[in-house]
């Protein structure tokens, strides 16, 4: 039988909200143990809008602290994680003058009311508010008002009946993957006494020893604390230590990437964040190159069941003909489609008003280990959801915090260099590994400045046949230094491959057969 380690923390769930307490704890001195049972980012984390945003629409609901906090965590990634989080310019279509102001109203309190016109009033004074709550440390412009004249000359194509929109300003997040995973690097740098595992089963816990199995082997380890950052899984994660729980009930978001040049050229740059006449609010965005359209809002029991069925692909391709009527969007150009479940709280009603701020509800092993459970939150706001868990912890442990994250770079955004600086950035990179300027450049682009370690180890550099974009020796530096535990790790979070639209049946047969070679 394996032996006993002690450790203060163990998390369970290296989903962004772990990954992101793992990271501040570390920080602190505190010896964590992460454990994942799939990849990091893999599960809802890997199925957001990829959007660092305020919340906009929370404000209807009367959740004023969460727009707040949105706000300026938006605010906090444009600099501490400059290499994938860039401002996003938005549109807010307006369909009339006085629309939305009743169920706004509705809303607020908590009833449920159809949101299917939000107008010029309501819309104005809801930016207003946004630009108030985004005002601390802010990296973006204020909200104007557009006629139709105006939208016309910025985002050309909309539905006539559209008579102008508000422009505001969100975040945009590249390669959210990446970042998560850059959150345990660090995590472990910051304290090597902590470790994070990806592909691990937990088996079970008896007298406050937990059990599980990784690379083949049982191991044991026996936490001071628990904390289940399992997602839209914490019932089922409680449920292997022994504690039954009705915590969750999440809801699902799909999400589709097409190639439609007309939409794009027509996005112009911006994302248009619009309610439909359902009175959902939806999105479509430039990303890499192509289009993201989403996202639904349906009840969901089973996490594991989460695929954008065929039904939900229709729906979203219909609401883009709603404000793009002559720019259809055709079965035919979807290039990657994906879904994430929302770690929600139980609640009966419309999933839609359920709230989306984050909580945390404590049980305990029978042993008396505490097990604090990590419910909702948003991307956006990890990093304050891991520091108020994280104080917490410290206070039951009795120390005190050393350092705060709140201008903590991450990862590959370390000493990012703004425009100014990035030709001589790249220019420097190229020189010391020996590589072309443009394919520094590329690197810089796609792990900011980790892009230095990735060229050090790229030797001759040989192009993929099937995607010369990528080589086999930055996917095998990949697969070295990044945890990459199987051929989806590779394809799904260490790179863009898939989220990009490019993976085919060529790339997946070359991409294994490279994995399965490094493995030998």
């Amino acid at each position: 039988m394996a032996e006993v380690r002690d450790v203060d923390v163990l998390i369970l769930g290296g989903g962004i909200n772990g990954c992101g307490t793992f990271r501040d704890l570390c920080a602190q001195g505190v010896d964590c143990l992460l454990l994942e049972r799939a990849d990091f980012c893999a599960g809802a984390s890997a199925g957001s809008s990829r959007l660092m945003h305020g919340g906009l629409k929370y404000l209807e609901t009367g959740e004023f602290r969460l727009v707040r906090e949105s706000a300026e965590e938006r605010n906090r990634l444009l600099s501490n994680a400059a290499h994938y989080v860039r401002p996003l310019p938005s549109i807010l279509p307006l369909r009339s003058r006085y629309g939305g102001i009743l169920p706004s109203i509705l809303r607020f309190f908590r009833i449920k009311a159809k949101m299917a016109d939000r107008g010029g009033w309501i819309t104005h004074l809801g930016l207003t508010l946004y630009d108030i709550y985004g005002r601390s440390f802010a990296r973006m412009p204020k909200h104007r008002m557009l006629s139709r004249a105006a939208l016309d000359g910025t985002v050309p194509g909309l539905d006539p009946a559209i008579i102008g929109a508000g422009l505001y300003y969100e975040g945009q997040i590249s390669h959210a993957e990446r970042l998560g995973l850059e959150l345990v690097l660090d995590g472990e740098v910051l304290n090597p006494s902590s470790r994070a595992l990806n592909h691990v089963m937990v088996e079970g816990q008896s007298d406050g020893v937990v059990t599980y199995l990784h690379e083949g082997r049982q191991q044991r380890v026996r936490p001071r604390i628990i904390v289940n950052a399992g997602g839209a899984w914490i019932d089922r994660v409680n449920a292997a230590l022994g504690i039954p729980t009705q915590l969750m009930g999440g809801s699902k978001g799909a999400h589709l990437v097409v190639e439609n040049a007309a939409l794009l050229k027509a996005l112009n740059g911006h994302m248009v964040y619009f309610g439909t006449a359902d009175g959902r609010v939806n999105l479509v965005y430039p990303f890499m190159g192509r289009v993201l359209i989403g996202s639904t809002d349906i009840k969901i029991e089973d996490p594991d069941a989460a695929v954008c069925d065929e039904g939900e692909a229709d729906y979203l391709r219909a609401v883009v003909a709603e404000i793009f009527p002559a720019i259809p969007v055709t079965e035919d150009q979807i290039l990657f489609r994906f879904s994430g479940v929302r770690p929600l709280p139980r609640a009966d009603g419309d999933i839609g008003l359920v709230t989306r701020d984050h909580s945390v509800a404590e049980k305990s092993l029978p042993s008396g280990v505490p097990v604090l459970c990590l419910i909702g939150g948003k991307w956006t706001t990890f990093r304050a959801f891991g520091a108020l868990v994280t104080d917490d912890i410290l206070r039951r442990l009795g120390h005190v915090r050393r350092v705060g994250t709140e201008d903590m770079q991450i990862g590959g955004g370390k000493d990012f260099p703004g425009a100014e600086g990035r030709a001589e950035w790249v220019a420097a990179c190229a020189e010391r590994a020996g590589i072309d300027v443009a394919r520094a450049g590329v690197l810089l682009a796609r792990y900011g400045t980790r892009a230095g370690l990735v060229a050090a180890g790229l030797g001759a550099d040989r192009p993929l046949e099937s995607l010369p974009d990528y080589s086999r020796e930055e996917l095998l530096w990949l697969i070295r230094n990044e945890r990459v535990g199987s051929a989806e790790d590779l394809i799904r979070r260490r790179t863009d491959i898939a989220i990009s639209g490019r993976l085919t049946d060529a790339v997946q047969r070359e991409v294994e057969g490279l994995f399965a070679k490094a493995l030998t």
